[in-house]
């Protein structure tokens, strides 16, 4: 049992990172954002809400410039206030940013927070683990490698969940009648949205790169008999 204590003491150190993470996440939304009114985006959310079987989907404006949209660990969606501007200036469709809001919710109804939590907490306690064993082999370079390896395996996952909220938003739109269009056309939009380079390593990115989330769609709507 004395062997497991500082496995379960690693596990219970991520658990308590995580959980005071999310309250720093959830404070910061409380007081950095506000409900979004807008009576131009008002049709295709009603749209998105009769097809999920909901009354009415709340969207928050959250107040930074990044280009982005955001599933809080509470299950409240938010697009930052750089997101909504660049629907004002003409440059994102309604339907493309109703794409992004389906897109929050598959993240939400798949329980995304909530294995991020499981997960983190594993990593937390893998990197530990290696930080040990690691910096007796090689002193100096334990957490360096660590860290490096905990960063690859926690981008894995994390691809892997956006495509599953790319796939639930896909059949929530085609269901709303708005169809994966606008969920394509966003995609191949967003470098130059978020000023993103792409030149990264498709491995070392926490999202998938733009063609591959793209096909991802279209094999599923091959799938489905759409195409």
């Amino acid at each position: 049992m004395l062997k497991l204590l500082p496995f379960v003491l690693m596990l219970g150190y991520g658990l308590l990172m995580w959980q005071f993470s999310s309250w720093k996440l959830r404070r910061e939304l409380d007081e950095r954002s506000a409900r979004l009114v807008d009576p131009s985006l008002r049709p295709v959310l009603d749209r998105l809400a009769a097809a999920a079987g909901v009354q009415s989907i709340p969207v928050q404006i959250y107040e930074v410039d990044a280009v982005n949209g955001l599933a809080a660990p509470d299950g409240r969606i938010f697009l930052t206030r750089g997101f909504y501007q660049k629907f004002r200036e003409g440059a994102v469709s309604a339907d493309e940013l109703a794409s992004v809001v389906a897109h929050e919710l598959g993240h939400v109804a798949l329980g995304h927070s909530r294995r991020r939590m499981i997960d983190f907490t594993g990593q937390n306690a893998v990197r530990m683990l290696l930080m040990a064993v690691i910096g007796r082999v090689i002193p100096g370079l334990g957490a360096v490698i660590a860290n490096f390896v905990a960063g690859l395996l926690a981008a894995r996952l994390s691809r892997g969940d956006e495509y599953e909220a790319d796939a639930w938003a896909s059949a929530l739109l085609v269901k709303a009648g708005i169809g994966t269009g606008p969920q394509k056309t966003l995609f191949t939009k967003l470098n130059a949205l978020t000023g993103a380079r792409g030149n990264a390593p498709a491995w070392l990115l926490s999202h998938p790169a733009t063609g591959d989330r793209i096909a991802a769609i279209e094999a599923n709507e091959a799938r489905w008999g759409l195409r």
